[in-house]
C-alpha cells in the first residue's frame, strides 16, 4: 500500500475530508488544501509482514491513517484524529461503517493535556521564536578572544581593545591557567622573552576556548585574563539556534509577519488559541467543534491586532480557567481501551466480508 495506489484504489478508503484551514473556517484565498483520511489494509498485509499505519504526499499536505493507527491514536484523545473524526462539513467521502465510531465515545479529561496542553507547549515555543525574531546576529560568529577581559588598575578592559592600545597580536601572547581558578590566566606576550614564540591566545576563529602555551620559569605576567565561556557558550548557541532559523523559516509568513509589526508568528499563534478554545468546549459542551464560529477573533490574531505580551495574557488567562473546567467535567479521566478494540474488530470484520 503506497499514497499513489491509495489514490488509484479509492475502495480501501473508510473517510476522507478537506483538512487545516478549510475545515477551521480559517481559510483565506491564499490558503493551501490540506486533506486528511482513513484507510483500511486489505486482509493479506494485516496478515503479513508489511503494515503499513500511514500514508502521505511528499508535501504532507495529504496524510491517511490506517484504521488501526487511528484508533490507537483515538483512544489517546490526539487532536489531530479528534479532529478529522468530528469533521461534519467539507467531509468528501464517509464510509457507511465510520458510524460506528462516535466522537462523544472517546472524549476525556486527556484532552486538557493533548490540546491546551500541546497549546501550551506552542507557546512555550512561541517564547524562542519571538526571541529569535527580535534577534539579530551578523553572517560572522564572534571569537574567543570578545569574551576575554584583563585587568589594568582598578578597571577591567576588554582584551582586544588593551591590545590595540599597545599595538600587540593576540598571537605573539602567552597564557597559562592559574590553578584553583575558574577561567583565570596570566597573560604574557613575546616582547618580554627573547626570543620568545607563544601559540597565542585562541587558534582562530572556530576555537571554542583559548590555548594555553609554556612560559619560562621566573617570568611575571603583565596582567590577568578572565575568558567569560559561560557567556561564548551561550552566545555561540544561540548564534547557531538563530542561523538555523533563520535558513528553515517558511520567509512569506516571516514577511508577513514583519509586515505587520509583530514580533511573533501570528498564524502559529491563531492555531494555538483555536486549540485552547476547543479544549475549553470539550469540557463545557463535551464534543470537537472543528468548524470555527470565531473566525473573526482568530484571524484578528493573524493579522496582529493583539500585541505579543498581550496574546501571552489571555492565553494564561485561559489556561488556568482550563484547569477548574476539567475539574468539574464528568468527562472520564480517559477513554475505554475496550471500546476502541471492539469498534476496530467490528470494523475490519463487515469490511472484509464484504470483499469476499
Amino acid at each position: 500500500m503506497t499514497f499513489e495506489y491509495l489514490q488509484q484504489n479509492r475502495e480501501w478508503l473508510l473517510l476522507e475530508c478537506l483538512s487545516g484551514s478549510q475545515a477551521y473556517n480559517l481559510q483565506l484565498p491564499t490558503s493551501d488544501r490540506d486533506m486528511k483520511g482513513i484507510f483500511i489494509l486489505p486482509r493479506q498485509a494485516i496478515y503479513g509482514l508489511h503494515y503499513v499505519p500511514q500514508l502521505a504526499n511528499e508535501s504532507n499536505d495529504e496524510v491517511y491513517y490506517e484504521i488501526g493507527r487511528f484508533m490507537e491514536l483515538l483512544e489517546k484523545n490526539n487532536p489531530n484524529i479528534l479532529e478529522l473524526l468530528s469533521t461534519s462539513r467539507n467531509v468528501l467521502f464517509r464510509h457507511p461503517l465510520m458510524e460506528l465510531i462516535k466522537p462523544a465515545d472517546f472524549l476525556s479529561k486527556l484532552c486538557l493535556d493533548t490540546f491546551a496542553g500541546y497549546a501550551y507547549a506552542q507557546i512555550k515555543k512561541a517564547k524562542g521564536l519571538n526571541k529569535k525574531i527580535n534577534q539579530s546576529f551578523p553572517e560572522e560568529r564572534k571569537a574567543v578572544i570578545d569574551f576575554c577581559y584583563v585587568v589594568e588598575g582598578s578597571k577591567s578592559l576588554p582584551l582586544t581593545e588593551w591590545l590595540n592600545s599597545r599595538g600587540w597580536k593576540q598571537e605573539d601572547c602567552g597564557l597559562p591557567r592559574y590553578n584553583h581558578f575558574r577561567d583565570l590566566y596570566a597573560l604574557y606576550h613575546n616582547s618580554q622573552f627573547e626570543p620568545a614564540s607563544f601559540r597565542g591566545i585562541y587558534s582562530g576563529a572556530d576555537a571554542n576556548d583559548v590555548q594555553l602555551s609554556s612560559i619560562p620559569k621566573g617570568a611575571e605576567p603583565l596582567t590577568v585574563l578572565q575568558f567569560n565561556k559561560g557567556a561564548y557558550s551561550v552566545y555561540c548557541k544561540d548564534f547557531a539556534a538563530y542561523h538555523e532559523w533563520v535558513n528553515k523559516r517558511n520567509e512569506a509568513r516571516y514577511n508577513h509577519n514583519r509586515a505587520l509589526g509583530a514580533d511573533y508568528d501570528s498564524k502559529h499563534m491563531m492555531h494555538t488559541f483555536r486549540l485552547l478554545s476547543m479544549a475549553e468546549e470539550i469540557a463545557k459542551f463535551k464534543e470537537v467543534r472543528v468548524w470555527r464560529e470565531d473566525r473573526e477573533f482568530l484571524l484578528s490574531i493573524r493579522n496582529g491586532a493583539f500585541s505579543y505580551n498581550t496574546l501571552l495574557e489571555m492565553a494564561e488567562e485561559k489556561l488556568q480557567n482550563m484547569e477548574r473546567l476539567y475539574a468539574a467535567s464528568d468527562l472520564p479521566e480517559r477513554p475505554d481501551p475496550l471500546l476502541a478494540e471492539e469498534i476496530l474488530v467490528r470494523i475490519r470484520a463487515n469490511f472484509y466480508a464484504g470483499k469476499k
